[in-house]
């Protein structure tokens, strides 16, 4: 029964659906490494035009890394460092903040493993040159980096480079899953179809084309032709029956990715595995949240916000002004907020709503029909006219600057929530209030009001679970560009 299943709708429905995955994937590390090449040569060469000044129409110029054989050798060795660090693994290409970090501390052990090479050597090298070729090499690879991946988002947007998947699990499990992939397209993820448990639906409840059963998930993919299988929730009855499924993929060269729910256990940076005595033990380290609690942190959080507070008082002036020229009320809005580990706070805005704005709450989620969670309406009448500009743009959260300064809150991390959502709270969700809420955090910038108060809930943990500094600059990075094209704000 379910070799015909999957074989009819295999032949029909899904090779319809999908293209083959496109064979320019399999290069992508290729062209990542012919591209750090070229930035490494072109820091050797800035390094040594900025020491001696065009040595290679010099023959007096003194001699260095980059104007002898040695360069080739520098150059490939760096490579090397970083393709062992992980930083061409097709798994962390063109997604989060992995990426950087790998080829960030590929770099700084190779700096330190040539300066103990050249040391021991004695080789005759300036340590201006050997300065410049990192100070110049790290943000042109960093820079490289980002400047591929916003070319590889652009094509998977457009529908190329992209990887056909089959969701495995519940149908319910796979709507949820499907719908994160959805928004997020530049992943490169094209959904042709879901494996379930045995029934007789021929799509999910979210439209996703039932192509077969979990208890055959390689045959399934082999007939739709998948190059990855997602596997979610309720796609194994066991530990044994997933590790089983995930040996007959790897034995027919399908890819695999298994989401949190498959398992109930969050996977991060510190997890390690160790075996005993044939085991695999999962050994989980210190928490992320714990390290986004010390002074590193903070003290980025209080100069950041310092900095700017200075850099946008003439824009702080103007928009006070502007708020009360218009109705005459009150320029800040200040609203109860929970903040870390549970302890209330006034959180600071400009006013953006008419000044009985509270008043009217009640009646518009009546109308609204707002069932629980964070309260948004898109055209909330509530609105003054300034305000609107204010939100689309996030000026109106700028008088939280005082806040970070204050230790309320940081620049990056969950958002600040009511005292009537923390109410709502599961022992997951709670979670969030382990670190600091932040004035701009994961769920600003990957849709802000357009995402699903669950959506939204989940990357506020997964920031929790995995927090970095370089993910925290990477953040702000990307605050920028959604602040100026305003989406998702209202």
């Amino acid at each position: 029964m379910v070799t015909a299943v999957v074989g009819h709708v295999g032949a029909t429905r899904t090779k319809a659906l999908s293209a083959p995955a496109s064979r320019s994937l399999r290069f992508l590390p290729h062209s990542l490494i012919a591209l750090d090449l070229a930035v490494i040569a072109a820091a050797g060469g800035s390094a040594s035009y900025f020491q001696n000044g065009m040595p290679m129409f010099d023959p007096d110029a003194s001699q260095n890394l980059a104007s002898t054989g040695s360069g080739t050798l520098v150059a490939l060795g760096w490579i090397l460092v970083v393709a062992l660090g992980g930083g061409y693994r097709r798994q962390v290409l063109g997604g989060g903040s992995d990426e950087y970090k790998r080829v960030l501390n590929a770099t700084l052990a190779y700096t330190g493993l040539l300066a103990l090479i050249l040391f021991v050597t004695q080789a005759d090298v300036s340590r201006a040159f050997f300065v410049l070729l990192f100070a110049v090499g790290l943000p042109g690879l960093l820079l490289a980096r980002w400047g591929a991946r916003n070319v590889l988002h652009r094509l998977r947007i457009r529908g190329h480079l992209a990887v056909p998947v089959l969701i495995a699990g519940s149908p319910a499990y796979v709507d949820d899953v499907h719908g994160v992939l959805n928004r997020t397209p530049w992943l490169g993820y094209r959904v042709i179809g879901a494996v379930t448990p045995p029934g007789d639906a021929s799509h999910t409840v979210g439209g996703v084309p039932v192509v077969g059963s979990t208890e055959d998930v390689a045959r399934a993919a082999l007939a739709s032709d998948a190059r990855l299988i997602l596997f979610a929730g309720g796609s194994s009855s066991s530990a044994q029956d997933l590790q089983e499924k995930l040996w007959q993929l790897e034995e027919r060269g399908i890819d695999v990715v298994v989401a949190q729910s498959a398992t109930g256990i969050t996977i991060s940076d510190r997890a390690t595995l160790r075996p005993v005595g044939g085991l695999p033990l999962m050994h989980l380290g210190t928490p992320a949240w714990s390290q986004a609690t010390k002074i590193g942190k903070r003290m980025f959080d209080v100069v950041g916000a310092s900095v700017l507070l200075v850099l946008f008082s003439p824009l702080l002036a103007f928009i006070a002004l502007r708020i009360k020229l218009h109705d005459g009320g009150p320029v800040l809005f200040n609203q109860s907020r929970v903040g870390r580990q549970g302890v209330p706070f006034r959180c600071a805005k400009f006013r953006t709503m008419v000044p009985n704005a509270e008043d009217l709450l009640a009646a518009l989620k009546v109308a609204s029909g707002y069932e629980g969670g964070l309260f948004k309406m898109e055209d909330d009448p509530r609105i003054t006219k300034p305000g609107r500009w204010l939100r689309r743009f996030s000026l109106d959260e700028l008088p939280q600057l005082w806040n970070v300064v204050r230790g309320d809150m940081s620049l990056v991390g969950p958002r600040p929530p009511l005292p009537n959502e923390v109410a709502q709270y599961d022992a997951a969700a709670r979670r969030r209030l382990h670190v600091r809420p932040g004035m701009t955090g994961l769920w600003q910038v990957s849709g802000r009001s357009d995402l699903s108060w669950e959506h939204a809930i989940r990357l506020d943990l997964y920031y929790v679970d995995h927090w970095s500094m370089l993910q925290d600059l990477h953040i702000l990075w990307r605050t920028l560009g959604v602040v100026v094209l305003g989406k998702g704000a209202y």
